[in-house]
């Protein structure tokens, strides 16, 4: 139930009312933005809420229960603001989103609205259209453990145990063949396809704080080549470092043979397949649900 202070509800019971939209965007990363569809801006909890030119939100829906209802925010790309690049980089995916309606005579009369997540971001020429999720749609993302051959853990989490602090390596990049390829100095120590299945994370260049999944690491004669698994969307240039994670296949094998870490392996490397389950079947038994053998 939201509580409306005395001074907003009086605005609102008044003739007329002098209300705005404001938007706390706050980034996995830390990053707190703020923007308004007002035409000047708007500052209230230490916070300066840019007044962003054609910034509008769509019709919202709401409702009870835990359905995932949602609506989006348009606007355009600003150098100052919200870029373009940034957004293809994926640096606002997942971002949470406030939404206030303000007094913007005072903004100390004001209501929040509801708490969403950035979802789809869509670009139309020199605009773009974000998704806003209510957190309810969380509950439709699957949850529970799948069990099979394969380790179902994450490598380096709590239920692996390994510190990678031992599994990573600093690297620096020597050439870019493509957006899918990037060749690195600095991995010579380490054998070819160590760092395959594994995340690579930039610390400097426009790329700086993203980090993209490795499909392939193969040894060269000068240096090592990455392979990703998609192109990276932000700009990568010769020097710029990053950081080289080393990747699991999920195979019992390699978590003996590459990391020493047996007793932890998450999978079941001796469950029987379908081939071993289904063996009894043929044409000549029927197959009602009774028991096959007396």
């Amino acid at each position: 139930m939201r509580t409306i202070s005395p001074g907003l509800q009086a605005h609102l019971d008044g003739e007329a009312t002098t209300l705005c939209n404001v938007w706390r965007v706050t980034r996995q990363d830390g990053t707190v933005m703020g923007f308004t569809d007002h035409d000047r801006d708007i500052a209230f909890d230490g916070l300066t809420y840019a007044a962003a030119s054609g910034f509008q939100a769509s019709e919202a829906e709401d409702g009870n229960g835990l359905s995932a209802e949602g609506g989006d925010v348009s606007g355009g790309f600003s150098a100052d603001t919200i870029r373009a690049e940034d957004l293809s980089a994926g640096r606002y995916d997942g971002a949470k989103v406030e939404i206030f309606t303000v007094n913007w005579q005072d903004p100390s009369q004001r209501l929040l609205l509801r708490t969403a997540e950035l979802g789809e971001v869509r670009r139309e020429g020199g605009l773009f259209r974000v998704e806003l999720r209510r957190l309810t749609h969380r509950l439709d993302q699957v949850r529970g453990r799948v069990f099979g051959r394969q380790c179902d853990a994450v490598l380096g989490d709590a239920r692996c145990g390994i510190d990678l602090a031992a599994f990573r390596a600093n690297a620096t990049v020597s050439v870019v063949p493509d957006d899918m390829h990037v060749r690195v100095s600095g991995l010579s120590g380490f054998a070819d396809r160590f760092f395959r299945y594994g995340v690579l994370a930039f610390t400097s260049g426009a790329a700086a704080g993203l980090s993209a999944d490795i499909e392939d690491h193969r040894r060269g004669e000068d240096a090592d080549e990455l392979m990703l698994w998609l192109p990276m969307t932000a700009g990568i240039a010769v020097g710029d470092t990053l950081e080289v994670t080393a990747g699991c296949d999920k195979r019992f094998a390699t978590c003996r043979g590459k990391f020493g870490n047996t007793l932890n392996f998450q999978g079941f490397p001796h469950m029987p397949g379908s081939d071993f389950s289904y063996g009894y079947v043929n044409s000549q038994t029927v197959h009602d649900g009774r028991r096959l053998f007396d």
